[in-house]
């Protein structure tokens, strides 16, 4: 955005340098030949550019924007909903209303469940199991609550990848 003396500058130089739009430009350094253009016909039209810019109405009235947040609070606060039933506006439009509007409300977090947290000591005593066991992996898992790819990361935490799963004495003689 250029301030009004940029623009009535820019003008004034155009209309000194016999309408000749890349001089303009190289001189000044500023703006892009449309905008000299549409510039200097408002400035035709009217004999001075406008002090400010106008900016563009909002697509939405407000109440409409008041109908969407009503609908969205009354019908589960379901956003998806709210678009289908009204037909206006996009996702993105409509959670920046209800945020506005609703700034308490947070978003969901589905799905991002924290990882849980052992104690020491049950990891301890689930991985002297799993090693000196005289049952299968699954049941010492299932006795501890946890799965059995669960003992195994608790095993090679304590232990190590190297130690095996099982104390047991294995004859490998042939």
């Amino acid at each position: 955005m250029y301030s009004y003396e940029d623009r009535i500058r820019a003008v004034e130089l155009y209309i000194k340098l016999g309408k000749r739009i890349r001089p303009t430009i190289r001189q000044l350094g500023y703006p892009t030949k449309n905008s000299l253009k549409g510039w200097y016909n408002e400035y035709q039209q009217k004999l001075d550019l406008p002090t400010g810019y106008a900016g563009r109405e909002p697509k939405f009235s407000q109440a409409q924007k008041a109908a969407a947040i009503e609908h969205y609070l009354t019908h589960d606060r379901c956003i998806a909903a709210t678009m289908r039933a009204l037909g206006y506006p996009g996702r993105g439009t409509l959670t920046k209303w209800v945020r506005e509007a609703l700034p308490e409300t947070r978003r969901a977090l589905v799905g991002s469940v924290g990882r849980r947290r052992y104690s020491e000591t049950l990891k301890q005593t689930g991985v002297m199991e799993l090693c000196t066991r005289q049952e299968t992996a699954q049941a010492v898992a299932d006795k501890r609550s946890v799965c059995r790819p669960t003992l195994y990361n608790w095993k090679n935490q304590l232990l190590g990848r190297e130690a095996p799963a099982s104390m047991k004495y294995t004859n490998r003689s042939p």
